[in-house]
């Protein structure tokens, strides 16, 4: 399971500015958005979801990502190194975590609704990193 990062492209650019469509919800209907600042050298994540998948979208900074399924313990960790503009899909059963290296802006698109309670109920925390 190799980590996809992908890179959207600018759809439409005129004398105002430019836009990009980041998410395209034919795939995964989106229930929430979370616009996330971290500073450099902190982690975030440590968890993994039993349901839905994640938008990871990255504004500004730069950040190192980790994950590995939940289902094979032995699998390997695979990391990737994020900066402005990549995307990556955070699926259901992947453990994951990320440490910024710059201060960052991130995007979290989520196919799950974001009440604190159901969010609890749909986390399970492990340590990756």
């Amino acid at each position: 399971m190799a980590i996809q990062v992908t890179r959207p492209k600018t759809e439409f650019i005129d004398d105002r500015g430019a836009m990009k469509l980041v998410v395209g919800q034919s795939d995964f209907p989106i229930k929430s958005v979370l616009r996330i600042t971290s500073k450099a050298g902190t982690v975030r994540g440590n968890h993994y979801h039993k349901n839905g998948f994640h938008y990871y979208y990255v504004e500004s900074g730069k950040c190192e990502y980790w994950e590995k399924p939940v289902n094979k313990p032995t699998a390997k960790i695979e990391a990737v190194i994020l900066g402005p503009g990549d995307l990556i899909i955070v699926r259901p059963m992947v453990i994951n975590a990320t440490k910024f290296l710059e201060d960052s802006v991130i995007y979290h698109f989520d196919t799950e609704r974001r009440e604190q309670s159901q969010y609890e109920s749909n986390t399970v925390r492990v340590k990756l990193m």
